[in-house]
């Protein structure tokens, strides 16, 4: 592959004189310093107006056609653009940055690549759900590889929003409820996609989003505020872009919501003090769409629209992402001093700092390779890679109920397939699901289809719509034929389903959500499934036949029906490209799954937030010894349905005691604790260990227990392997009253297990 990008370089510069011209003595490596002095020496070249066009983030789409956006180029008027994903079409924008404009700055180009361009692999609370770093890894760096193969510089990922409102729809696109999880895996995903340069052929620049709190939106609903104590936001929220930024991303996406009643597009504190100042980063910040013009609606600019630009930019926006705010207002702002040239500048600079990373001032089409080497199909399946995806994907599903061992199936007799989601290939995509081509994914009916072939008879049918709600079905389909809607009448889905069902040995039920029903702009006042499904599950649970649910979704639900139905429940979330494979890889147990939950699943909405890493009261609830006067609910089982880190295997595991290599641990030492967990079912599996702590005893109340560790381990049937894990100081601090991080001296509780309940306990003293 290394050839291409020295070919690039060799034809670009050939074709293009004067871009050789602007960039003799430039071949220098990237280098802060280098980088410095190059951009200050660019920015003393440049116009107000070329400055503040570099400030600008055009969408292609119908208010900004690709003709149009090709003659701003001209102007210098825009500094990137998003979502054109075609080389012809990048080639042709950045040919009018290199050969029309005045100074000849190359754009960047952008795409939400959250979990895959092409190959489309699991959501990222699925990838979550596997609990492996490196298949992490794998999703980053193929991701990467096809987003550049397509021209694309930067992704509008990972999103790191740590989030305990499965009503939000955009929990499909976050890593889940959990701090230190999400913080690993958005620190990975960087990792994987930047590499060591983003300027490399196939790496791409992130852009972490959405900065920050967004996961932690009121009811839920999109968009809406944020109220938190300044210990939760550094506690629970913050470090996981803190990690993904350490990593090296060269981006941040500034959220949509308000915080303590501050926009974050208006929160100098966030963009600022703490951004810059505090976290030292120095790459571009880049409003969300349309951000800008909404700060006049919630309420901290005039409806003089210079007033919300002469906000956003003072408090450290850098680009404008899809408004003409920046270009129309700033020029009269700095003639009128209510912005500086300084601010002007420090902008620009970051922009033109992020596109000297990514190597465009030394070749504009790195990332395009010579013209001739675009693919005659851009949707070639030469170009995506199902292997990869397939692996993923059965390592993200999650067993949460095994009854009789009901699964594994097996092929032979006869299978009946049921539910509207079975036959789908634009659901098990997901959202965000970049350039994938639905046509090309797997459904879970040619999975089966694919693993039964001559050896079992598969029977099929929809047995009920998505929703029989008009309402739903037209707002899942108000931007694109989303959801197909059987015209038959419901109760002949359901008599047409249960026929099958009837002749079959075993009915798998494909049922859950649209992937539009988890999006953005896609909250939930309830988290149940649809209606119509819930009436096709019933009927085909009177059968009498063994019932196997297949879940298809991209966030929690509340199962507590189902899970009473169903003989074996398996969590797929939306699986990708090759979900259908990978589905029908694990029901048949031609892979023995270990994916744990990322989130904790209620039994009901009513009893959100419910996440494990709480806090205590002083009247804690017992279930075995119940006592009205504690902290419950008095109408339904408390605790969730399925708790965080949960899930079953085709074998099973045993976790021996805690053994401590010392009773304490000195300051700012260490201490090891460790466990031996064994195989002790007849098949061969994976399992994540887990290790949780609590401080029992602080000056503030601290969680019942915190995730500050996990191992992935493969092990034979009847092998046994010791799990260690070391604890530092870093595990033990938290954010006190004073809003100092410190670790207390005192004991502190240690708990190792394969999920969240099932533990094994063991004590050290801090001193």
């Amino acid at each position: 592959m290394k050839w291409i990008y020295s070919v690039s370089l060799a034809v670009s510069l050939a074709m293009q004189p004067a871009l050789a011209e602007t960039l003799l003595g430039n071949n220098h490596p990237i280098t802060e310093q280098a980088r410095d002095a190059f951009v200050n020496d660019l920015l003393t070249k440049m116009t107000l107006d070329e400055k503040i066009g570099q400030l600008r983030l055009i969408s292609v789409g119908p208010d900004n056609p690709k003709e149009v956006i090709r003659e701003m180029i001209k102007k210098s008027q825009v500094g990137a653009i998003f979502n054109t994903v075609t080389r012809q079409d990048i080639r042709a924008m950045q040919d009018q940055a290199m050969q029309l404009s005045r100074l000849k700055i190359p754009l960047f180009f952008a795409y939400d690549v959250v979990h895959g361009q092409r190959t489309i692999f699991p959501i990222p609370l699925g990838l979550a759900a596997s609990w492996d770093l490196d298949a992490v890894k794998e999703v980053g760096r193929v991701s990467a590889y096809e987003a550049a193969d397509d021209g694309l510089n930067m992704t509008w990922a990972p999103m790191v929003d740590v989030s305990r409102e499965p009503r939000w729809g955009r929990g499909s696109e976050g890593f889940g409820e959990d701090t230190y999880l999400t913080g690993e895996m958005g620190r990975s995903m960087v990792q994987s996609m930047q590499g060591k340069s983003a300027a490399d052929r196939y790496n791409i620049m992130t852009s972490v989003k959405h900065f920050a709190l967004y996961g932690a939106v009121e009811g839920g609903r999109d968009y809406n505020t944020v109220d938190m104590s300044p210990q939760r936001i550094f506690q629970d929220y913050l470090p996981p872009y803190k990690a993904s930024l350490d990593a090296g991303s060269g981006g941040v996406m500034v959220a949509l919501n308000s915080i303590n009643g501050v926009p974050a597009t208006a929160d100098s504190w966030l963009l600022k003090d703490l951004l810059r100042d505090k976290w030292k980063f120095k790459g571009i910040t880049i409003s969300d769409h349309g951000a800008i013009k909404e700060l006049i609606k919630h309420g901290v600019a005039s409806d003089d629209p210079q007033d919300a630009v002469r906000i956003a930019l003072k408090s450290g926006v850098d680009m404008s992402m899809s408004d003409e705010y920046y270009s129309k207002y700033l020029p009269d702002l700095v003639k009128s001093s209510a912005v500086s040239m300084e601010e002007i500048d420090d902008a620009a600079r970051h922009v033109l700092n992020v596109k000297y990373d990514m190597g465009l001032f030394k070749d504009p089409y790195s990332h395009l390779g010579p013209k001739e080497s675009d693919p005659q199909d851009t949707n070639a399946e030469s170009r995506l890679h199902r292997a990869e995806a397939r692996d993923v994907a059965r390592k993200s599903m999650v067993l949460l109920k095994n009854r009789l061992e009901t699964l594994p199936l097996k092929k032979s007799g006869t299978i009946a397939l049921i539910g509207p989601l079975a036959e789908s290939q634009r659901d098990i995509m997901g959202s965000w699901s970049a350039a994938g081509v639905a046509k090309q994914s797997i459904s879970l009916l040619q999975g089966m289809r694919n693993a039964t072939a001559g050896k079992a008879t598969l029977l099929y049918e929809k047995g009920a719509n998505i929703t029989d709600s008009k309402g739903i079905q037209d707002f899942l389909n108000l931007y694109e034929q989303a959801v197909s809607v059987d015209p038959r009448l419901p109760q002949q889905l359901i008599d047409d389903a249960v026929a099958k069902a009837k002749q079959a040995d075993v009915v798998v039920a494909a049922v859950g959500e649209a992937q539009g029903m988890a999006h953005e702009a896609s909250s939930r006042s309830d988290l149940v499934i649809p209606a119509s499904q819930q009436k096709l599950l019933a009927a085909l649970k009177a059968t009498g036949k063994p019932l196997v649910i297949v879940l298809m979704n991209g966030r929690p639900l509340a199962l507590a029906n189902e899970d009473r139905m169903a003989d074996a429940v398996l969590e797929t979330w939306f699986s990708g490209t090759e979900g259908g494979n990978a589905i029908a890889d694990v029901l048949f147990g031609d892979y023995n799954l270990s994916g744990k939950l990322p989130v904790s699943f209620p039994r009901s909405v009513g009893q959100i937030p419910i996440y494990y890493n709480h806090l205590p009261t002083g009247r804690p609830y017992n279930s075995e010894k119940p006592n009205k006067y504690t902290s419950h609910y008095y109408d339904s089982a408390n605790g969730p349905l399925y708790p965080f880190g949960y899930g079953l295997s085709y074998t099973r595991f045993t976790v021996s005691p805690v053994t401590m290599s010392a009773r304490t641990m000195p300051r700012n030492g260490s201490i090891d604790a460790s466990v031996t967990v064994t195989n002790s079912g007849k098949r061969d599996g994976a399992t994540v260990v887990q290790l949780y702590l609590n401080d029992p005893v602080a000056s503030i109340s601290r969680p019942v227990q915190e995730l500050r560790g996990f191992k992935r381990i493969m092990l034979k049937a009847g092998e046994s392997q010791t799990v260690n894990f070391k604890i530092d100081v870093d595990a033990l601090k938290f954010w006190n009253q004073q809003m100092q991080q410190v670790a207390e001296p005192g004991k502190f509780n240690v708990m190792i297990g394969l999920d969240s309940v099932r533990t094994q306990h063991a004590q050290f003293d801090y001193l």
